[in-house]
């Protein structure tokens, strides 16, 4: 029987989700497919089980999946695999537009979606045919890196397997079972934030998968024990199709309680966010971005400040919590921006809430705009997680940047914040604010090499410098 072994590999450093570790669904998906087809399939999420090299030594094939942030640490897992004559697959959003870089520790690239990718893949692979007419695929034919044509997205997303559950192996200390489940019932966005990279993995073109094949695999899983997170970039992108998956599931009477993620103009439509509510939604995560008008207008966001306070009152109202995340750094962002957005946060109550850095991932048109514009500051890919500045500001230094996301968990997780949600009998809000503030200090700590650095360049137009803040890639295990 062939073998085929997958690897998620592991953030590079301290994140908010750093203690709820969730895998992504690709790996899963993929080996779900495998298995299927007959191969034996390890998986490897690095956050829940700790890599046994010894397990790929009697591998066919190893699958590596990455995002921006975790592409050292994979391509590190890569050089030593593949000294050992292993063959190595990549795939991700990160090698989807870096894969030429990719190809320098991989044998094979699928870039975008991997299903059909993959399967086209194996096939050539058992019956030794060519590789020249598989889409989304890059390798090497004598020496030179082939890259070619990418296929149109996926049509029919039914045609995707439920994700088998039990191909994951939680070994990792304190942790015995999944807190989550992770569902995706969509892929792509309508909208064009410029920071963002969905649309260019995804398309802009929303796709869903029938409510029917959604309810099939909810009745996999312990209503009673599971949280179910919906993966999707925007889970209300279709108002109608939402309501109708949200009255299937109030009809079956579920009594999950669940989370996903959303645009403030959910609240719009009364009706859906009451549905939300009576379906078991326990939280959303909403990308508010910024309070500067400016700063959403040149975003791209579509959207108003006074949408998103209308937002938060509505969700308020009907008992739904709020992680609100927000991201400094647009060229129209200074200190002004970071004291107006703490203020809204912290008058609006949110449950809990994330001040994240913009970051210019490979596949978005801020990426690009900073690369034209010769302000990349450092290349360290394991830097690109929305908690490090990696790029020149047009208001603020670098250290001004990042000091105004510490300054702002600070200020919103503060012991004051912390007494009013106590006195209010809000306990979990009590805990996560306890651990954020935890995690601000840690984070801190951690990366003191970082914020030394950092502090050389106080001017907008420093030196440009090179650092590698990277934790050691321990692969000796």
């Amino acid at each position: 029987m062939s073998k085929i072994v997958f690897i998620e590999p592991k953030a590079p450093n301290l994140h908010i989700f750093s203690r709820f570790p969730l895998p992504r669904l690709g790996p899963i998906i993929l080996g779900t497919m495998m298995k299927q087809r007959g191969w034996e399939v390890e998986i490897f999420v690095e956050e829940l089980r700790e890599i046994d090299f010894a397990v790929m030594e009697s591998a066919d094939l190893v699958g590596i999946s990455t995002i921006t942030s975790t592409a050292p640490r994979a391509y590190a897992i890569a050089d030593r695999i593949k000294k050992r004559g292993i063959p190595v697959l990549m795939g991700g959003p990160h090698v989807t537009f870096m894969a030429d870089e990719a190809m320098e520790h991989a044998d094979f690239v699928i870039r975008g979606e991997g299903e059909q990718t993959l399967m086209a893949f194996i096939d050539a692979w058992e019956k030794g045919g060519s590789l020249s007419e598989i889409s989304n695929l890059s390798y090497r034919e004598n020496g030179q890196v082939i890259h070619n044509a990418l296929r149109p997205f996926l049509k029919d997303l039914d045609q995707i397997p439920f994700p088998d559950l039990s191909l994951l192996k939680l070994t990792r200390k304190g942790i015995s079972r999944l807190r989550s489940i992770p569902v995706q019932t969509s892929r792509g966005c309508p909208f064009g934030c410029s920071f963002c990279s969905v649309t260019s993995m995804f398309g802009k073109k929303y796709r869903f998968r029938s409510t029917e094949n959604i309810m099939e695999e909810l009745r996999r899983y312990n209503e009673r024990k599971n949280l179910i997170f919906f993966y999707d970039d925007n889970f209300t992108a279709d108002r109608k199709r939402a309501k109708e998956l949200l009255e299937a599931m109030i009809k079956e009477r579920f009594k999950f309680k669940w989370t996903t993620q959303v645009r403030a103009d959910v609240a719009k439509d009364l009706e859906l966010v009451r549905l939300m509510k009576k379906a078991g939604c326990h939280t959303l995560y909403i990308g508010f971005e910024s309070v500067n008008p400016e700063s959403l207008k040149a975003m791209k966001k579509k959207q108003t400040v006074e949408e998103m306070a209308d937002a938060i009152k509505v969700l308020r109202k009907n008992r739904i919590g709020i992680h609100g995340m927000f991201v400094y750094g647009f060229d129209e962002d200074d200190w002004k921006t970071v004291k107006q957005t703490v203020k809204f946060a912290k008058r609006s109550k949110l449950n809990s809430t994330q001040f994240l850095i913009l970051t210019p991932l490979p596949g978005s048109e801020f990426f690009d705009k900073v690369s034209q514009e010769n302000r990349i500051q450092f290349r360290d890919w394991a830097l690109y997680d929305a908690h490090h500045v990696v790029f020149r500001p047009a208001r603020l230094s670098i250290f001004d940047l990042q000091r105004a996301q510490i300054f702002s968990h600070k200020k919103f997780y503060s012991l004051k914040q912390m007494m009013r949600k106590l006195i209010k009998g809000k306990w979990l809000d009590v805990g996560i604010a306890g651990y954020a503030r935890n995690l601000n200090r840690v984070w801190q700590k951690k990366n003191e090499l970082y914020l030394k650095a950092i502090q050389l360049l106080k001017s907008k137009k420093g030196p440009k410098i090179s650092i590698d803040y990277r934790e050691e890639v321990t692969l000796d295990r």
